[in-house]
This record gives structure tokens, C-alpha cells and sequence, in this order.
């Protein structure tokens, strides 16, 4: 087992985490305490310079301390390629920066072991990736035809309308049957982007939650349930849903079992996917949360998990 790894981590600024909830620095705090060393920079500080790769990059420290709980050191360019893993840990939105990045952590990876493989982060956006289990899904449109969409409207009558590169629940817009306002939703998408939209049967079944479940290096590891808000439709945390504790269902299995092996065989080791009722509605490879959660209700570390299989990943080269 590979033994004090040299470990860059490419996220947002450290100073702005929320340590209680964060899974950046839950995974920060598990790497410090196994002996590795950490660098903290921002995707703005990543360079690609005659093949080399280059971040502007600082030596820290993390403690489980609030108001006080990272040291920054002295700045330096470190080249990435020397290094033994990257995170690539920075939120969407998954836009051409985002897409760019993994462009230029392709020419390290996998002598650098970057977590998860840039190339497939690129090629599993979301909201695309989980298209290629149709079996798993409730019925899904993507598209920026509105004849498409009102069509399908027409015949499941109670959708959901949401960015195909959103995140957090940002955009997500709950349209009953009798909702007049599709067109102008419609209009107002038009205008903000060229993108496809997503539109997707609704789920009576999310008013019971909506089950988050991480997997690592292709294995279910643990799972929170997050519950809408009384009048909202999505469950998201940062938008009022309730995290719960709760268990998998046989259904639930069943699902992780089926997507398992093609997220471990594309390198995607840390991997959040939803559930609603018996559908899987998404699969979160970007910058996964729910292990600060998981352990407050199990008491289970999964970023220990995580780490095991990095560490596994990182022996084999």
C-alpha cells in the first residue's frame, strides 16, 4: 500500500467550505490523518505549459476547527505530473472551464492518478450519463424543441423542466398539468442558453424523498434520504430538504448493481447517484457530497473507503 502520497486538490477556496457538511474536506482530513501531503489551488491556477502540467498551488494543513480549521503555506508552481494523485473536487457548473480542466488533466492522468479520471468526468455529465440505463430511469426527454416538449407534456401531463448542465437544483421547475406557464419557461430557457433541456415524468414518490447514495470505485458504501420542504419540489439540502437516515431497498440494490462495474472500469471511484421511488434520475460524478451526512446518521466514514481505493488505484500503476 503506497505510503505518504503527494496530493494536490483542485477545488474552490478552502476558506469559503462549510466544514460540517463538506465532502472536499472530510477527504482532506482522511488523507492528512494516513500521512499524505496536501496542496490546495483553484482551477484558475491550473496551466498547461509544453506538455507540462502546472498550478500555482500552496502547501495546507486541515483541522476540524471552525474559524481556524486550514494553514495555507508559501506559494509555489508545482508541476502536477510529479505528483502521485489529484482531486479534482471543484463544483459545477459544468461548463467549458470545467470541460477544459479535464482537457489538461488528461496529460497527466493516469501516471498522476486523478480522482475522478478527467476523461470520463468529461464524457458522464450528469444528467447524460444516466441516459444509457433506460431501464433504471423514469420516462426521460432531452431536448430544445418545444414542439418535443410540449408533446411530451401532452402525455405524461406532470413533468419536471431543468437545465441539462444545472446544478444543486438551480433551474428545476415542477409543471402540473394545469400549469400555464410552460411556454414562458420555455421562452425564458431560450434566452439564458442554447443547451437542451431536460424534462422528465414527474415522481409522486419524491415527497417521500429523494435517496442519495454514494458508491465507491463502483460498490454502495451508504445513503441519505433528503426530503422536500413542505412546497418545493426539489430536495436538495442548500434549498431547505431534510437529510434523514435510511437503508437501501432491494429495488435500490438492484440499480447500483447494474451501473456498478461501469463506473468502476471508467476510473469514477467517488460517485453520488439519486433515487426517487424505484428510478434513478441521476449520476453525480463532478464533486459528489452526502459523506459528512452519511457519517452524522451511521457513523460510517466513507471517505475512508474512498481512500482505500485511491490508495489501491495508486499501488497498481
Amino acid at each position: 500500500m503506497p505510503q505518504n502520497l503527494r496530493v494536490a486538490v483542485q477545488m474552490d477556496p478552502i476558506a469559503s467550505v462549510n466544514i460540517d457538511a463538506d465532502s472536499t474536506f472530510a477527504l482532506m482530513l482522511e488523507a492528512q490523518a494516513r500521512g499524505h501531503a496536501l496542496w490546495h489551488y483553484h482551477p484558475r491556477d491550473l496551466a498547461l505549459l509544453g506538455g507540462r502540467v502546472l498550478a500555482h498551488a500552496q502547501p495546507v494543513e486541515v483541522r476540524r476547527e471552525k474559524g481556524n480549521h486550514f494553514t495555507l503555506g508559501a506559494a509555489e508552481e508545482l508541476d502536477l505530473g510529479q505528483v502521485d494523485v489529484v482531486l479534482m473536487r471543484q463544483d459545477p457548473p459544468f461548463d467549458m472551464a470545467y470541460i477544459t480542466a479535464t482537457h489538461i488533466l488528461e496529460h497527466i492522468h493516469p501516471k498522476t492518478l486523478v480522482v475522478n479520471d478527467p476523461a470520463s468526468v468529461r464524457n458522464a455529465p450528469e444528467k447524460l450519463f444516466v441516459t444509457h440505463f433506460p431501464e433504471l430511469m423514469p420516462e426521460t426527454l432531452i431536448s430544445a424543441s418545444p414542439a418535443q416538449i410540449r408533446k411530451f407534456r401532452e402525455k405524461h401531463g406532470d413533468i419536471i423542466l431543468k437545465p441539462l448542465f444545472g446544478n444543486g437544483g438551480a433551474g428545476v421547475f415542477h409543471v402540473k398539468p394545469e400549469d400555464p406557464n410552460l411556454n414562458a419557461l420555455l421562452e425564458m430557457f431560450t434566452e439564458r442558453s442554447r443547451e437542451p433541456l431536460v424534462v422528465q415524468r414527474y415522481l409522486p414518490a419524491v415527497r417521500q424523498g429523494d435517496k442519495r447514495i454514494i458508491l465507491v470505485d463502483g460498490v454502495a458504501m451508504g445513503a441519505i434520504n433528503r426530503v422536500p420542504a413542505a412546497g418545493e419540489a426539489r430536495s436538495n439540502m442548500h434549498v431547505g430538504g431534510r437529510p434523514e437516515p435510511t437503508t437501501l431497498t432491494a429495488r435500490e440494490k438492484e440499480i447500483c448493481a447494474a451501473i456498478g462495474p461501469a463506473l468502476s472500469s471508467r476510473g469514477l471511484i467517488f460517485v453520488g447517484i439519486d433515487v426517487i421511488g424505484d428510478s434513478l434520475t441521476e449520476i453525480n460524478v463532478t464533486s459528489p457530497t452526502g459523506l459528512q451526512e452519511i457519517a452524522r446518521f451511521d457513523g460510517v466514514k466513507l471517505e475512508q473507503a474512498i481512500w482505500d481505493a485511491i490508495e489501491a488505484r495508486a499501488g497498481g500503476r
